[in-house]
């Protein structure tokens, strides 16, 4: 049994940008394309889990389902702390 007084480690092994960022890319896109605010409709996607938030222009709600929606957040949340310059 662990301890829990001690903290535990999540390590995620980094992916290439072909993975969830060129899919995030290409869904933001397809979500503009269609007159849709990207920001909201992604969040929508991301709380629910209801790919009806994405359009399926351009094959992005096929796109966008290949990926998990924790790895979505990992990459936002990763592109955000390098745009910060926290990392």
């Amino acid at each position: 049994m662990q301890e829990l007084g001690h903290t535990q480690f999540f390590k995620v092994d980094v992916e290439p940008e072909t993975g969830a960022a060129m899919i995030l890319s290409t869904v933001y896109d397809a979500l503009s394309e269609k007159g849709y605010n990207p920001v909201n409709q992604i969040v929508g996607y991301i709380m629910s889990g209801d790919p009806t938030y994405i359009t399926s222009h351009n094959n992005a709600r096929s796109l966008i389902m290949k990926v998990e929606r924790d790895e979505i957040v990992e990459e936002l949340l990763n592109t955000y702390i390098k745009h910060k310059g926290w990392k």
